[in-house]
């Protein structure tokens, strides 16, 4: 489990395609003591299994699902990515419970630096919108955020100086694609009333669905009528 506390940023040494997966090679600035083979590091939110260690340098595979649902594919050597280690029992949570399991990729739709903070507006997948709440948390590759606006598929977040500097998400042009984690507990809760509230584990798509053949169904009744 993490935190959504960016620890350092770690360059990308070599993203090596092997089938349908990739293995990457990440160099942590100074290393890092204690990093072992079969440890878990988020890597720009998505937690991966280290396979190899040399140095200061670690390696990762990533599958053909991670691939497709998350922004580590399109990683190149020289590319920078965020770090975060597992919280071990006892460390303080600084930001929300995070678990590096990338719900999907949202797109930086607008880009707004107000002196040394930067505002960013982000459009995330349907059907992840209704996950997100105004005040709530997300995570954006890998850093705890809070929504400080939601307007329909989108959401605003704000950065201050510290978050710029620290993580990768200062240097976001508009267009850029980024890994997004909505809070566990929105999904948890979903998943709990579907039991007992009709529709409420349904998709947004399914919802969609079900509405319009639900006015077709009117529609053909009252002509019926």
């Amino acid at each position: 489990m993490f935190t959504g506390i960016v620890e350092t940023m770690g360059l990308v040494r070599a993203a090596r395609v092997d089938g349908e997966a990739v293995r990457l090679s990440i160099e942590v600035p100074g290393g890092r003591g204690g990093t072992k083979v079969g440890d878990s590091i988020a890597v720009s939110g998505v937690c991966l299994t280290v396979t190899r260690r040399d140095g200061p340098v670690f390696d990762a595979d990533v599958t053909a699902e991670t691939l497709a649902r998350t922004t580590l594919g399109g990683l190149r050597a020289g590319g920078a990515v965020n770090l975060e280690w597992p919280l071990a029992a006892g460390d303080p949570l600084g930001g929300h419970i995070v678990q590096g399991h990338v719900d999907g990729a949202g797109r930086v739709a607008a880009r707004d630096a107000q002196g040394a903070s930067l505002r960013l507006e982000i459009e995330a997948p349907p059907p992840l919108a209704r996950y997100i709440v105004e005040k709530g948390s997300i995570t954006v590759d890998g850093v705890s955020l809070t929504v400080a606006a939601v307007d329909g598929d989108r959401f605003t977040v704000c950065l201050i100086p510290h978050t710029r500097a620290v993580t990768t998400l200062g240097t976001l042009g508009l267009g850029a694609l980024v890994n997004l984690e909505v809070d566990i507990m929105a999904k948890y809760v979903e998943r709990l009333l579907a039991a007992y509230v009709p529709g409420a584990g349904a998709s947004a798509a399914e919802t969609a669905g079900d509405a319009i053949t639900a006015e077709r169904d009117d529609a053909a009744l009252r002509r019926e009528r």
